[in-house]
């Protein structure tokens, strides 16, 4: 095999005859996803794009003569690499030594940051969820508001992982950013103090007696364990009559831990798949027989910052039959990422395969849609044609003080509306099913 390598310079030529044995060792690498019965040596041939690796070279040799700045050969090499894995999708990426150590922090679950999951669409860089009790969410950032500006730096040209690192920082120095929400015509400036952010993934409680409320907020690896024990503590006074499981603003998390969660409430059947190139990327995850809550009556809020394992979770319940969906459309982040190391000390990140519900539904770009919709809003009562009532009568009794926790939870279910409707909808298939049996 010959290249011709005319019309470019000595230096150009010298750096394609560094490059060519490289990528002439690369090749045999796809032949780890054979194709469908082929054997061992029915070895798919593969064409290099000679003249595509010609034309790079070329382009090398004139940004190293007439750039306006001197860039040194690493700077140019790295830039390319990080192009080549931004322009396959939102999520992919090429992670130098920093970048690398700081996604390994995040997933362990304790970064200095101000508690936002963020990705792409179109070009622009957008909140995904804010992460609860952090930063981030006591500002009121709400999921798919774009950020178009960090500490002054416009993001329009910013990779997302040049972005994550920007709002990244030590605990207690100020971050500016600037963010246009839908419907309206110009920007809100958020001014927000970093925090070393624990995630503390499952909250639970009981709204009324005999129906539980259990949060997860993302999904490590110790959430299937943290949910169970909620269960059995709010089942132990008195068997639970209805559950909310609530995922809005989940951002996703660990693939496993999402199982878990699903797996605590089915006793069979698929949960999830994954399909990709390669034969190590396609796996499927089934219930198990044992489960603290398969008969318990359930409703699950998703939101469209419920995203990646939140939607297995949902997908799952909801093709199985086992409990209605409410709330909005999710977010539609159904790909899967791995975290490659490489040899330096840098990493990859880069997307594998795609999940699937049960049913065979791709979540990619389509997210969940739910059986009962239900915005977010809140609860106003109407004060015209008000009837007549005891309390408004000279001389009533008065009652006694309500406890003051549940004042608290009353005015939380009038401020969320979707919870409130939750838990309405289990009271009635509760007497849906009394009136059966």
């Amino acid at each position: 095999m010959t290249l011709s390598v005319t019309g470019v310079s000595a230096p150009a030529k010298r750096f394609l005859a560094t490059l060519l044995p490289i990528a002439l060792l690369s090749a045999p690498l796809p032949l780890l996803a054979q194709p469908a019965g082929s054997g061992a040596g029915d070895e798919p041939s593969y064409e290099l794009p000679l003249e595509d690796i010609q034309t790079f070279a070329e382009v090398f040799e004139r940004i190293k003569r007439a750039y306006v700045e001197e860039v040194d050969d690493s700077t140019l090499l790295r830039n390319a690499m990080r192009g080549m894995l931004s322009e396959l999708d939102p999520h992919s990426a090429y992670l130098d030594e920093e970048e690398y150590q700081s996604l390994r922090e995040s997933t362990q679950g304790e970064f200095g940051g101000i508690g936002i999951e963020v990705g792409t669409e179109n070009g622009q860089l957008m909140v995904i969820t804010p992460i609860d009790d952090t930063p981030a969410s006591r500002a009121g950032l709400l999921s798919r508001d774009i950020i178009v500006a960090i500490d002054g730096t416009p993001t329009d040209s910013m990779s997302l992982q040049e972005a994550v690192t920007l709002m990244r920082g030590e605990p207690g120095t100020d971050l500016r950013i600037s963010v246009l929400r839908s419907g309206e015509d110009s920007p809100r400036e958020f001014t927000l103090t970093r925090e070393v952010i624990r995630s503390e993934s499952v909250k639970h409680e009981l709204l009324e007696p005999g129906y539980g409320y259990l949060r997860v907020s993302q999904f490590q690896s110790r959430t299937p364990e943290q949910a169970r024990d909620a269960l059995e503590l709010m089942a132990h006074e008195q068997p639970l009559e209805g559950l909310i499981l609530d995922l809005r603003n989940n951002p996703g998390g660990v693939l496993q831990a999402a199982v878990g969660i699903a797996d605590l409430f089915l006793d069979e059947g698929l949960i999830v798949y994954t399909e990709g190139r390669l034969s190590d990327t396609e796996m499927s995850f089934s219930a198990s027989p044992t489960t603290p809550a398969a008969d318990v009556p359930l409703v699950v809020l998703i939101n469209g910052g419920s995203a990646s394992a939140a939607e297995i979770v949902a997908g799952a319940l909801q093709d199985q039959r086992r409990g209605v969906i409410m709330g909005t459309d999710s977010f539609g982040k159904g790909s899967v990422q791995q975290i490659m190391p490489l040899g330096n000390g840098e990493g990859l990140k880069l997307t594998t395969a795609l999940y699937y519900t049960p049913n065979g539904r791709s979540i990619q770009a389509q997210g969940i849609e739910p059986d009962v919709d239900v915005v977010r809003g809140r609860l106003e009562v109407a004060e015209s044609r008000r009837e007549i009532r005891e309390s408004d009568l000279e001389g009533h009794l008065s009652a006694q003080q309500a406890p003051r926790d549940r004042q608290e939870m009353a005015e939380r279910l009038l401020n969320d509306y979707q919870l409130s409707e939750a838990l309405n909808l289990l009271k009635a298939l509760n007497v849906v099913d009394r009136q059966r049996r």
